[in-house]
């Protein structure tokens, strides 16, 4: 196995397992785990540049008024999509989590094609049809709009598309995103330690323990994953992306005994099904495309 698979490997295990480390923080407030996890993030990115001595390249990919906009952008998605991310986990809500990350990729692809222009082959366009529907399907059967799962798969979609419309490295871009949104994070803390509402004296050994680890927590995967993308096949990278909501969604259903009904595995079923489609067309793509330009 090479190098990159095992950063790909190890930053979706990572992500899948994440449900255990905010699990830890489920009697915190969401806002205060997000401003902790903002906070410690920046901490763990400035130590990244400093020993990286990368700071000079930083300040030149944010020079332009272009780069800033679209990281103001970018960390407005993030920090919604984390602070969603914590307070499902803290409402015990993992399974409406993992298929906001199911439905991710197709959000994504449909992303692509509106605002990028690429093309999507038939089969796709079935397999986001199929996928609607399974949203369609979920909604009608909980009796309300799985608001979880489609705020998660759209900001980070959405997330995704600003990646590619900046020249930022991923380094440079994570950085600057937590620059964006440090400010309101260390001031909300600052006013909840102050007023008392959340207090440290208030916070278990434990609990302020994964609250300083969380930014670790949160930039090796991405690290881990940004590397990746560099040394391994885009097919591939997609193949390996639906281990983390699976092994959220098994989570939920087997460690923390969420419920989980018929209706519901038939919508799941629907969107997998989806899935399948859409992957397994994207990986004959991408073996035709291979081939052709070897041939070439």
């Amino acid at each position: 196995m090479n190098k990159g698979l095992i950063q790909a490997v190890g930053a979706y295990t990572v992500w899948g397992i994440s449900p255990i480390f905010w699990k830890g923080l489920s009697e915190i407030p969401a806002m205060y785990s997000l401003t902790h996890r903002i906070f410690w993030t920046f901490v763990v990115m400035a130590l990244v540049q400093t020993i990286r001595r990368s700071w000079p390249s930083f300040r030149e990919q944010n020079s332009s008024r272009r780069s800033r906009i679209i990281g103001i952008m970018s960390a407005l998605l993030l920090g919604t999509n984390w602070l969603v991310w914590v307070w499902a986990m803290n409402a015990d809500r993992v399974i409406e989590g993992s298929l906001g990350y199911f439905i991710n990729p197709l959000v994504s692809v449909f992303l692509g094609v509106v605002f990028l222009g690429e093309s999507l082959p038939r089969r796709q366009w079935v397999a986001v049809c199929l996928a609607a529907i399974g949203v369609v399907w979920l909604t009608v059967s909980v009796g309300s709009l799985p608001w979880v799962s489609l705020v998660l798969a759209s900001t980070f979609g959405l997330y995704g598309l600003s990646k590619k419309l900046t020249k930022q490295t991923s380094i440079n871009g994570l950085t600057s995103e937590m620059f964006v949104i440090l400010l309101p994070a260390t001031t909300y803390l600052l006013i909840s330690s102050f007023n008392g509402s959340q207090a440290l004296n208030k916070t278990s050994y434990l609990e302020m323990l994964l609250l300083i680890t969380s930014g670790l927590f949160t930039a090796a995967p991405l690290l881990l994953f940004a590397n990746a993308v560099k040394e391994v096949k885009l097919s591939v990278i997609g193949l390996l992306q639906f281990l983390a909501p699976t092994a959220q969604f098994l989570l939920g259903v087997l460690a923390y005994d969420e419920s989980f009904d018929m209706m519901q595995l038939v919508g799941f079923i629907i969107i997998w099904s989806a899935l399948i489609i859409f992957v397994t067309d994207s990986f004959k793509s991408s073996k035709t495309s291979n081939a052709s330009s070897n041939k070439s």
